[in-house]
């Protein structure tokens, strides 16, 4: 069991791995010898999370039929039917309205971007029904 990374290393991959690279350019765009903006850390850092949440509940709900018949998902609260599609419309309608709380403290270039990442979301689940490689869609 000592091999076995914990739950919270898996949660908080996918943060990290949309986290990291907005981390990266906001340390490139301070100025040379200063410290990175922690007003834009933290507004990435919190969008991070929701948008990841987002892409989880969206492939949550994509895959449900799915999840039912695998062990390892059958728990999942859609699939297991705990909870209903409409309340998980909500739960996302809410984790995108807050999402578009921190994307409108940002400067439209940025929010016209941040728009356009919303297809990667909604599609980047889909891939995995149509490559092995769901990655290369983004």
């Amino acid at each position: 069991l000592e091999c076995v990374p914990s739950l919270s290393f898996y949660f908080c991959l996918g943060t990290w791995l949309l986290y990291l690279p907005c981390t990266w350019s906001i340390g490139l765009a301070a100025e040379p010898g200063c410290f990175p903006d922690w007003y834009m850390l933290s507004l990435f850092g919190t969008g991070a999370v929701l948008m990841r949440g987002a892409g989880c509940t969206i492939n949550d709900m994509w895959d449900r039929d799915y999840d039912k018949k695998v062990i390892r998902t059958a728990n999942r609260p859609i699939a297991a039917g705990d909870i209903s599609i409409f309340r998980s419309f909500l739960f996302l309608g809410g984790q995108l309205t807050l999402a578009l709380g921190v994307l409108l403290c940002l400067n439209y270039y940025s929010i016209a971007l941040g728009a356009a990442s919303l297809l990667l979301v909604i599609t980047y689940p889909l891939m995995k029904r149509i490559t092995y490689w769901p990655q290369l869609a983004l």
